[in-house]
């Protein structure tokens, strides 16, 4: 269910609240955190609740895993965001995140990829861009 309703919100820009338009749903008011929670054995943590807290607001983001062990948050951050910290909670375990994209780049998707292995969490931004195209089932550029 979570895989279909972001797919929508990202593809279309209606962020699962089709009634609102405009900016506000632009690709510089997203920025997507995403990644795989896998055990100590590697195996898919499936049906586990992911939250993204935005540290200024306290406003939290929630979500949870598929079968894959796979989740998607979109958090809301306009260009004045950029290096604001985000805290992301997989269960007890937790670790802080910094925002970081190009505040002038209203064009490429904003947001990163945080895996947890076990105990660890592991940030792969660079992976972002390829595996958020997966997820959309589009080519990376």
């Amino acid at each position: 269910m979570i895989r279909a309703s972001v797919l929508i919100g990202l593809a279309t820009g209606a962020l699962l609240c089709p009634a609102f338009a405009g900016a506000e749903h632009e690709v510089y008011y997203r920025y997507v955190v995403l990644g795989f929670v896998k055990d100590a054995h590697a195996r898919p943590v499936v049906h586990t609740s992911i939250e993204v807290v935005r540290d200024k607001t306290g406003f939290s983001y929630l979500g949870d895993t598929d079968s894959e062990g796979f989740y998607v948050l979109v958090v809301r951050l306009g260009d004045e965001s950029v290096g604001e910290a985000l805290t992301l909670k997989v269960g007890r375990a937790s670790t802080q995140v910094i925002a970081r994209f190009d505040a002038a780049d209203h064009i490429a998707a904003r947001g990163t990829r945080i895996d947890l292995e076990g105990a660890h969490f592991v940030e792969r931004a660079a992976s972002f861009p390829s595996t958020l195209a997966r997820f959309l089932e589009t080519p990376a550029r």
